[in-house]
């Protein structure tokens, strides 16, 4: 029986297709790892702007707790709450209207090695989330 051979035009091909294939598997795997690091990074930063946000709703409703109402007045709400983001590591910054604050963490990137092989070397990630005091 006589060898298969390859013709003159196709000689090589399976060295394209491995290159190719090996590509591909290199950016799914890309995906995969770090785009699990980002997920969990923006579960993190959301904990940390729910937790802030519910710290300075906390101290809002103690200026307000001796009255019966919810006091406008007073930066405490919001220097509680960008105090609790930066325990945590990330800047951020607060807001109050009224009895409501809203926590917002500072986009910070995550570094994402294999991404970086395809033209993305980092991905941002923030959060913002809000609170209500309630006066009882």
């Amino acid at each position: 029986m006589r060898p298969i051979r390859a013709k003159r035009g196709e000689r090589g091909s399976i060295a394209a297709f491995v290159v190719l294939f090996s590509f591909c598997l290199m950016a799914l795997a890309g995906l995969v790892t770090e785009g699990g690091a980002v997920m969990s990074a923006r579960e993190q930063a959301m904990t940390e702007a729910e937790q802030a946000a519910r710290v300075g709703a906390e101290q809002a409703s103690v200026l307000g707790l001796h009255n019966g109402r919810i006091l406008a007045s007073g930066s405490a709400p919001t220097a509680a709450a960008e105090f609790v983001m930066a325990l945590y590591g990330h800047r951020g910054t607060a807001t109050r209207i009224g009895g409501e604050v809203t926590a917002t963490v500072s986009p910070f990137s995550i570094r994402t090695p294999l991404l970086g092989l395809i033209g993305l070397p980092s991905i941002r990630v923030s959060a913002r989330a809000s609170a209500e005091a309630v006066a009882r």
